[in-house]
């Protein structure tokens, strides 16, 4: 599968992830100074809140017009760090490494600011709300850098702390299973997503029941795709799940609602490849429908979607012979003849012709058949031009036929066609008889004078 999660925007991080730096800051005058009380947990030095209120007015200026200055706000955190770290207090740590995780993700460096928001956690009086927005930011970062387990392991921690559940770790969470290959831990914490998300009022969109169906069809859960798929088609009415209810029904092993399924979708106009024409006509047939599925194919060739190449129009040819539409099939059988280098091209016009009782023309389609040569079975091509010299009363023409496909096909073959020659021989006897008493009464009505 090709990467969920990709690089996370400045703007998605800082809104989603940041601490507020600016709702953290205490007011005071800069001539206070702070008694040595101040230093504790949960509040700012005039020192710190002064050197803080410089770099978010760097960093975010008011006046809309003004250009952030990142570099410098990265120096102003530098210098402060080097001066007073050892000296704050555990909030001032945790409000000057915000700072710099905002920068870091402005400036697209996931790799430091992993390092800050790890050293966050580090900080022993941290307040709980920031350590879980540091986790589940920790979670999303480990995610950007494919370090899956880690991000796993954010998240988990997260879980421990929290009272509360969240639709963004139960999806980094499946999300991280997922590319670890673990589909059946992946796949609670996908749905434990979804239902959330719908519990409180969140709008689903359809890569999220696709997500799902993916891992169903993963795991080959194929009843619980079936279902999801349908739910889809309700929700959706996208042509990519009715492609996937088919694809659900051939994994079942119900031909018939696969095929009725692909119709469906052929109908509504979803079937726009070469592939799945092919398919769905050929299927036609298989559920006694060929000329619907032949009728299917004509409709691809017309909108460009069949090409008319050699294999294309042999399978149309076919599709119409199943339906015993024999002039239908004629014109594709006639292109295939021409642009095949083997002699069952012929073979199939000969057959045609054949059976349509154009016996002259399916003579000459079975000997050019021969010409040609490569064919998959010259004995019933041999056979089949000698019945066609019979209903022409070629008797020699078609003995001669009939002998040459014993000579050329196996022992089956060899006593079909002796079996044929008699059939000749019997035949032209009858025939000579019938000629001879036609004559014979021609002759009788000749001795008399013509009537006047």
């Amino acid at each position: 599968m090709t990467r969920l999660i990709n690089k996370l925007s400045l703007s998605f991080l800082i809104a989603l992830l940041s601490v507020p730096v600016t709702s953290q800051l205490v007011l005071a005058g800069e001539e206070q100074r702070a008694p040595p009380e101040a230093r504790t947990a949960g509040t700012l030095s005039p020192q710190v809140m002064r050197a803080v209120s410089e770099i978010q007015e760097m960093m975010s200026p008011e006046d809309e017009g003004d250009e952030p200055d990142m570099e410098g706000a990265k120096l102003a955190l530098d210098d402060l760090r080097n001066r007073r770290w050892d000296r704050m207090n555990d909030f001032e740590k945790s409000t000057v490494l915000n700072f710099y995780t905002n920068y870091y993700l402005s400036t697209e460096d996931y790799a430091n600011a992993l390092l800050i928001f790890e050293e966050m956690l580090t900080i022993e009086e941290l307040r709980e709300d920031t350590r879980l927005r540091t986790l589940r930011s920790l979670g999303q970062l480990y995610m950007a850098e494919e370090r899956w387990q880690e991000a796993i392991g954010a998240y988990e921690r997260w879980r421990e702390l929290s009272l509360v559940e969240d639709v963004i770790v139960y999806r980094g969470l499946s999300y991280s299973y997922y590319q670890m290959e673990d589909f059946e831990s992946a796949l609670p914490f996908w749905l434990d997503y979804m239902n959330l998300s719908l519990e409180t009022g969140e709008e689903l969109g359809r890569d999220d029941y696709a997500y799902l169906n993916g891992i169903y069809f993963t795991l080959e859960d194929f009843d619980s795709a079936l279902e999801l798929t349908k739910t889809m088609i309700m929700l959706f009415d996208h042509p990519t799940d009715w492609m996937n209810l088919s694809a659900v029904y051939a994994s079942l092993d119900n031909e018939e609602r696969r095929v009725q399924s692909l119709n469906l979708a052929y109908l509504k106009g979803y079937v726009d490849d070469e592939n799945r024409f092919l398919n769905l006509g050929q299927s036609m047939a298989g559920i006694d429908a060929p000329w619907s599925g032949a009728d299917i194919m004509q409709v691809g060739r017309e909108q460009g979607y069949i090409e008319d190449n050699q294999d294309n129009l042999e399978i149309l040819s076919q599709m119409y012979l199943i339906a015993s539409a024999y002039e239908e099939a004629l014109t594709p059988a006639l292109a295939v003849a021409e642009m095949s280098d083997s002699g069952d091209g012929w073979d199939t016009v000969g057959y045609i012709h054949y059976v349509t009782h154009n016996y002259e023309d399916a003579v000459e389609a079975f000997e050019r058949a021969i010409d040609v040569g490569n064919l998959s079975n010259p004995a019933d091509t041999w056979l089949f031009l000698s019945r066609a010299h019979i209903e022409l009363d070629n008797f020699q023409e078609a003995l001669d036929a009939a002998r040459r496909s014993a000579d050329v096909g196996d022992e089956n073959d060899r006593e079909a066609a002796n079996s044929y020659i008699q059939f000749i021989n019997s035949t032209q006897q009858r025939y000579n008889i019938i000629e001879q008493r036609k004559q014979e009464s021609i002759d009788f009505y000749e001795s008399y004078p013509p009537l006047i």
